[in-house]
């Protein structure tokens, strides 16, 4: 008999009768076998914990008799574990080197001459083929790894160029990479012929193949350089080359995935102009077609980053519910796993709790107008298949590329009433640029919050007194409309900006520390659930801040006053109602036609 998918000991209650469900596509009978809580006005008798919980569950689910391999298995306990096992693995040599010099012109860590030697001695032998006890170095990370040693050499300032080190280790493989690596690459690094000692006229004399990748290699030669690309340009060339079709073995019957890696990267090094960005954001606004509009009187679109939580409470699903109960719709869109952090992610959760997770815009629609949910969760697999479809290259570039920021400002349902817009943030200076797209959406209302781990979640715990300089946690930045009218139309005439560091304090919160789950998406469902079932504590305190405070800086209806806004989402959690709201969510998305 195998090992059970959750081998820690659990003081809940176990169910054996589901010992054979499968851990990602739990029916929802088996859902609401653990999520069907007595109820005891909103409290646990006798010093009682949750009975019926997520971790139960886990500690019942056996795989032996499951009909799935293993390495197809989701374990709830492990976020990482939701990685396709179907995506090639990048080299990981050559990806901690990526870590170092496929960032910004300040960020950027130049390689040591041991570790520079190593990288190249490694791309030499995985291009001849000569690479054992190692993944080979694939098309993608050879131009993302080349891309940022170009634009280094032609852009960067003299601190995060090459150093010494890198260049004796460049001097003495170039010759023989120049004869070994492919033209395309060969272009990457060199693409003027005039980087290396050894100069050589592939790169200047390069086109590509095809008229999809002669427009790529044309906007490449900008990037490389250091520069930056119009509108036009960048859709232009994202239309030409999405969706990447990709073979099981990991190549790629289109575009180069080298030249593709190149320009995400390199864009990202450059720091993208708003243009750039809202291009990324805007591109593929049409491929499914006319994007619903749901008959509801505010819809509030949540952009999480799509990579998850490693480390804290990830509240976002549970703070959806709780809004729904007073009418204000949420719609959250994510994906199942992102690199680069692979952490937990709306979509595991919800899948894991028997949810529908591949639910189509027009379903959600339906959704948001049921009385009874007011809520839904569309994957980027449905919504936009182009731009999933590069989750295998973004995790062999290894640094997120402006895809990560612009896929946060989406709108898969439009309202025929207010519309807001809310994501988080980590780096400085991109608060602006996401406020920028958010107007360019046209929503009423928009915010950033510089949560925990770059997402959206406000916490309640002191800010630490030996905190890093530059913007703290809790920071929030936004604008809101005063009037019916879209922002688009109104454009500086009633729009309410404002930026505020949120101090939980202030609003009759003890502080307290963030709960971790550490990669656990059966911990994270199994917080946000002891929270809805009423009991205080820190999830409890970070789903009603982040309900209430989210509620009042949008200038959401009945939320004026910040207090009014904190009790109202207590009151939908202690009434059981916003708990009621996720079970019938879980239950009425796998009927929706």
């Amino acid at each position: 008999m195998k090992a059970l998918l959750n081998p820690e000991p659990s003081a809940f209650t176990s169910i054996s009768s589901i010992s054979t469900a499968k851990p990602r596509n739990l029916t929802h009978s088996h859902t609401q076998a653990f999520l069907k809580l007595p109820a005891n006005n909103g409290h646990l008798s006798n010093g009682r914990r949750l009975a019926l919980t997520t971790r139960a569950t886990l500690d019942s689910v056996r795989i032996d008799q499951s009909g799935i391999s293993e390495t197809d298995i989701r374990n709830p306990t492990v976020s990482s574990s939701y990685r396709s096992s179907k995506l090639p693995k990048p080299n990981q040599t050559v990806l901690d080197a990526q870590a170092r010099v496929c960032t910004g012109p300040t960020q950027t860590r130049p390689l040591g001459e041991d570790q520079a030697f190593k990288v190249l001695d490694t791309i030499y032998r995985s291009v001849k083929g000569e690479l054992i006890d190692e993944e080979p170095v694939s098309k993608s990370q050879l131009g993302a790894f080349f891309a940022a040693m170009a634009i280094r050499a032609n852009a960067f300032p003299e601190g995060t160029q090459w150093s010494e080190g890198e260049s004796r280790a460049m001097n003495q493989f170039w010759p023989l990479l120049v004869r070994a690596l492919p033209a395309d690459v060969v272009f990457i690094a060199d693409p003027e012929g005039s980087l290396m000692g050894t100069g050589s006229s592939i790169g200047p004399q390069f086109v590509g193949n095809g008229t999809r990748e002669m427009r790529l290699v044309g906007v490449l030669r900008e990037v490389l350089a250091g520069g930056h690309l119009g509108f036009e340009e960048v859709q232009g060339v994202l239309r030409d080359v999405l969706p990447l079709k990709s073979m099981e073995d990991g190549t790629s019957t289109g575009v180069s995935e080298a030249l593709l890696s190149a320009l995400l990267i390199g864009q990202r090094m450059n720091r993208e102009t708003d243009r750039e960005l809202k291009a990324y954001c805007l591109a593929f606004d049409d491929e499914l077609g006319a994007t619903p509009i749901a008959d509801v009187k505010s819809l509030t679109h949540y952009g999480e980053p799509y990579d998850g939580n490693t480390r804290f409470f990830r509240s976002t699903l549970f703070v959806a519910a709780v809004r729904s109960c007073y009418a204000e719709s949420s719609l959250l869109h994510g994906v199942e796993w992102m690199p680069p952090k692979g952490g937990v992610t709306e979509e595991q959760m919800l899948q894991f709790m028997g949810a529908n997770t591949s639910l189509n815009p027009l379903q959600a629609k339906i959704l948001l107008e049921d009385d009874k949910i007011g809520f839904a969760y569309i994957s980027q697999r449905e919504a936009r298949p182009s731009l999933y479809s590069l989750v295998k290259l973004r995790e062999h570039i290894k640094k997120r590329p402006p895809l990560a920021t612009t896929e946060k400002v989406q709108q898969f349902v439009k309202a025929r009433g207010k519309e807001a817009i809310v994501t988080g943030f980590y780096h400085e200076g991109y608060e602006e640029p996401l406020l920028m797209l958010m107007k360019r959406r046209g929503v009423n209302s928009g915010l950033v919050v510089k949560g925990e781990e770059g997402a959206l979640s406000m916490t309640t715990r002191l800010r630490s007194v030996n905190s890093s300089k530059g913007i703290p946690v809790n920071y929030c930045s936004g604008f809101r409309s005063l009037s019916m009218v879209s922002a688009c139309e109104v454009d500086g005439v009633s729009r309410e900006s404002f930026s505020l560091e949120v101090n939980a304090r202030d609003y009759g919160f003890e502080p307290t520390d963030t709960p971790r789950t550490d990669r656990s998406v059966s911990k994270n469902i199994e917080l946000g659930l002891t929270a809805l079932r009423g009991n205080r504590g820190p999830a409890y305190d970070r789903i009603v801040l982040n309900a209430g405070m989210v509620d009042h800086l949008l200038g959401c209806d009945g939320a004026e006053d910040i207090y009014v806004a904190l009790d109202r989402a207590r009151e939908a959690i202690d009434s059981g109602k916003a708990l009621k709201r996720l079970l019938d969510y879980i239950k009425i998305s796998n009927e929706v036609r």
